[in-house]
């Protein structure tokens, strides 16, 4: 708010001098309809001069007002734990792991309250919802937790492979990005059994599903690899920017950050073909899609981005916490994870 007032200021100040100045040299302008017939009836030209230039820095003011709401949404600022990292959405609340409180906050998605913390494995990082419970990739101890959404009470923890790091579903199995093992762990959702390991790229950290297959962010390989659900087969490995991290599908391409290149990859889903590359901040993370529009988390600038979906044109950054991780969307807002702050942001 405090940018929103100052540029109100700054700009009422030029508006007022240039009104002033144009009412001192020129008071019967065009715009204020000035004639001998309105001074003849009492009409005073000045006094009509000085209304008509302030209902025009009015008008001025309102068109600006709108224009700074529309370009700068409105965000506010949750305290969670310490570094937190990703983020998930349940339907009703907000997620976030805390990966230097060995923790999990639980957030009402409408106004912020924090409606609990929740205690996990060491270093917590990715976070996804299976559509009843919360699964949490504990990086520092090689295994997932799940747990109930309604209390937060752990289900079962369950070891998978060295230093996890993303976690997705599938709509009937959890995978787990191995970023120590270069694998990828498949479990089922319902009671955490183990169904298989897939080899990917060096130290594969996102992880996607877009309707019929995975996709893995290779970090140390500069790819991205599309494996079958229903086997874990590999299907192609496509080459993208340098360092990817963080992956997205908006449901028929797939988005990719690439944190060392300060740029963005989209794929097409059913044949991995490069549709495009596009700038953004610097060493961008997270990435989320609304229904219409790419989010891209820019960790090193300290802002997100919100870019149009169908070609990439940059719509709007603006200013988050400090170096922002993990981002989601909720249905109507997006929620952006401040690592070095231990808040959230949500637009």
């Amino acid at each position: 708010m405090k940018n929103f007032k100052d540029i109100f200021i700054i700009v009422l100040i030029l508006l007022t001098a240039i009104t002033s100045l144009a009412a001192v040299n020129s008071l019967p302008s065009k715009a204020c309809n000035f004639s001998m017939y309105n001074v003849a009836q009492g009409g005073n030209q000045e006094s009509q001069g000085r209304k008509c230039n302030q209902e025009s820095v009015d008008s001025r003011f309102e068109a600006l007002k709108r224009w700074y709401e529309s370009t700068h949404p409105s965000s506010s600022t949750f305290m969670v734990g310490f570094y937190p990292y990703g983020a998930a959405f349940d339907g009703v609340n907000i997620w976030v792991t805390n990966s230097g409180s060995e923790s999990i906050t639980k957030l009402r998605a409408s106004d912020g309250t924090v409606l609990g913390t929740y205690a996990v494995g060491f270093l917590p990082r990715g976070i996804a919802f299976d559509g009843t419970n919360i699964w949490v990739a504990n990086s520092g101890g090689d295994s997932v937790t799940k747990l109930r959404t309604s209390d937060g009470v752990i289900l079962g923890t369950y070891a998978v492979g060295f230093y996890p790091y993303g976690i997705a579903f599938d709509g009937v199995n959890i995978w787990v990005t191995n970023s120590g093992s270069a694998s990828l762990t498949k479990l089922r959702a319902s009671d955490g059994t183990f169904l298989g390991t897939y080899g990917v790229g060096f130290d594969p950290r996102g992880v996607v599903f877009d309707g019929a297959n995975i996709w893995v962010a290779n970090s140390n390989s500069n790819s991205v690899t599309k494996l079958r659900a229903s086997t874990g087969s590999v299907i192609g490995t496509y080459a993208v920017g340098w360092m990817p991290k963080w992956l997205a599908f908006d449901g028929t391409n797939i988005w990719v950050t690439n944190y060392g290149s300060s740029k963005i990859t989209k794929l097409r889903a059913s044949d991995g073909t490069v549709l495009g590359t596009y700038a953004v901040g610097i060493s961008p993370y997270g990435i989320a899609f609304d229904g219409a529009n790419i989010w891209v988390v820019n960790a090193g600038s300290n802002n997100v981005m919100k870019m149009r979906a169908s070609d990439g044109v940059v719509l709007g950054t603006y200013n988050v916490g400090l170096n922002p991780r993990g981002i989601v969307f909720d249905g109507t807002n997006v929620w952006v994870v401040n690592y070095d702050s231990g808040t959230i942001t949500k637009f």
